[in-house]
């Protein structure tokens, strides 16, 4: 799956490099790694445009279509799906570059809904 990398403000909310403690036995990378740096990234955004603190409440419609392997250089591209009252609905793709290779190509994606929270934990609306 070599789709034109998405234009999300041009650069990724997050870029990172899949190391050897993040992959199994197989030099695969986890699953659950992945997605933890697709919540780090969407919660970038939802935290800018929220103007406050956030949660993550709910992750859908996660797909994994390649695996990543160890080195390779992953990115996270974010664009805001939905701004309800208090929560903000973030789409977030992964693409994987080899250390060697020119191109990268999309690896996962999925939708994260974070909800906009006070100091307290509890939510507030969210600031348009």
């Amino acid at each position: 799956m070599t789709h034109e990398k998405p234009d999300y403000d041009c650069c990724p909310s997050l870029r990172t490099i899949a190391m050897p403690a993040d992959a199994n036995a197989n030099g695969d990378i986890f699953g659950g790694w992945v997605l933890s740096q697709m919540d780090l990234a969407g919660s970038i955004i939802a935290t800018q445009t929220a103007k406050t603190r956030v949660a993550t409440v709910g992750i859908e419609a996660m797909s994994f279509h390649k695996p990543i392997f160890i080195g390779d250089e992953v990115s996270c591209y974010c664009k805001v799906d939905r701004i309800g009252r208090t929560s903000i609905t973030v789409h977030v793709e992964s693409w994987a570059r080899s250390r060697l290779g020119a191109t990268a190509q999309k690896v996962t994606e999925g939708k994260f809904t974070y909800v906009a929270i006070d100091e307290n934990r509890h939510p507030v609306p969210v600031i348009r």
